[in-house]
């Protein structure tokens, strides 16, 4: 797993401060040109160290701090990667807070006021962030609850970093309001894609899922209006023992009512957050539901629409559904257990989420193929 967050004593650090990385013999400097032509903190492994700026001394480790990595400081003496420059992985952070509260959800909402928080640390990391960034993601908690902020932030993101594909992560319920939908359309930002989880074709399983009444009408409403409105769509289904049964049926009911979204995603559970709290509910082994996932995947795969499984790993799936599988998991993580090493498919398989609890018994080698 790759540290992200890391600590020491804070030396006249007022308030959060957020700048991008630069090594020197000293130590580490960040700079945020925004608000200083000089380095706006200081960051040293030094327990004892004499500095004329805020700073960070005595952090335990400072080895995972690259170049143009962007971080923020505060007085607690936390330092947190915001932004790095050498991943493909990298969010924006809108809210702890949901309208939807699932049953397997890895990161359980928190019902407090960040909003204003959060905007005002990811409006400095946009202005920070190089132009070469080639993918960003956007997630929460629920990110439409930035309200008329939300594309304002797609706007900035245009402006400034025009080549970079966005990916939302979202549960498309505000959808449903057509003047959310407008508003977000109005940007013509073509190169966000927003994942909406859809977990049954039988709204009250979904809305049990989500634990949000009406979510499922909601939902397929706000499918509709955003392809309406021509905002690109994904699809996402997280697989455990709620979903599995009807996951044919689901696909039979995304190509005949869905069939303007441009990917499925098919996803293995996380087991962190809320999941360990309700394993009887969720937990099931890939292997057990292995026959409806490919009658799923081959089904809308046939249709040609664009299918993907996620955080699976190959020696739990049968072989003709590997060609479907993705190197989904974060790289900060992802790891791969002692079984792995000596696998043939060790190099094409994703691997683990390193932030699970608990993985399936039935993880294995494979002999080469």
């Amino acid at each position: 797993m790759t540290l992200l967050r890391t600590r020491g004593k804070a030396i006249g650090v007022e308030h959060i401060l957020v700048g991008r990385v630069e090594h020197s013999d000293e130590g580490i400097y960040l700079r945020n040109e925004q608000q200083s032509a000089d380095p706006v903190a200081f960051l040293s492994e030094a327990s004892e160290k004499e500095v004329a700026m805020p700073a960070i001394i005595g952090v335990r480790n400072l080895n995972h701090l690259d170049e143009g990595d962007i971080v923020l400081v505060d007085g607690r003496g936390s330092v947190q990667s915001l932004f790095r420059g050498n991943s493909f992985h990298n969010s924006l952070f809108i809210t702890d807070r949901c309208n939807s509260n699932c049953l397997m959800c890895s990161q359980p909402p928190k019902d407090k006021e960040d909003l204003d928080h959060y905007y005002g640390i990811n409006n400095q990391v946009i202005d920070l962030m190089p132009q070469t960034v080639q993918e960003l993601g956007i997630t929460g908690g629920e990110p439409t609850l930035l309200g008329e902020r939300f594309p304002m932030l797609l706007n900035k993101l245009k402006v400034q970093l025009p080549e970079t594909d966005v990916h939302v992560l979202t549960n498309g319920r505000s959808f449903a309001w057509k003047n959310v939908v407008d508003g977000i359309s109005q940007i013509e930002h073509y190169k966000t894609v927003y994942g909406v989880p859809l977990y049954s074709d039988y709204a009250p399983l979904h809305d049990y899922i989500v634990q949000a009444k009406d979510a499922f009408n909601q939902t397929v409403i706000g499918l509709h209006n955003a392809a309406r409105y021509g905002l690109r769509l994904e699809v996402r289904v997280v697989l455990h023992k709620q979903t599995y049964k009807r996951l044919p049926a689901l696909a039979r009911f995304i190509y005949q009512n869905l069939p303007f979204v441009e990917h499925i995603a098919f996803m293995g559970l996380e087991y962190t957050g809320y999941t360990p709290y309700n394993t009887e509910k969720l937990f099931i082994n890939p292997d057990e539901y292995a026959n409806e996932l490919a009658e799923a995947v081959e089904y809308l795969s046939s249709f040609g629409m664009h299918v993907s499984i996620y955080n699976l790993q190959h020696c739990l799936l049968p072989e003709r559904l590997w060609k479907f599988t993705r190197n989904s998991i974060s790289d900060w993580k992802r790891g791969y257990l002692d079984e792995c090493a000596n696998c043939s498919q060790l190099e094409s398989c994703g691997g683990v989420f390193t932030t699970s609890k608990q993985h399936s018994a039935n993880i294995k080698a494979i002999a080469s193929v």
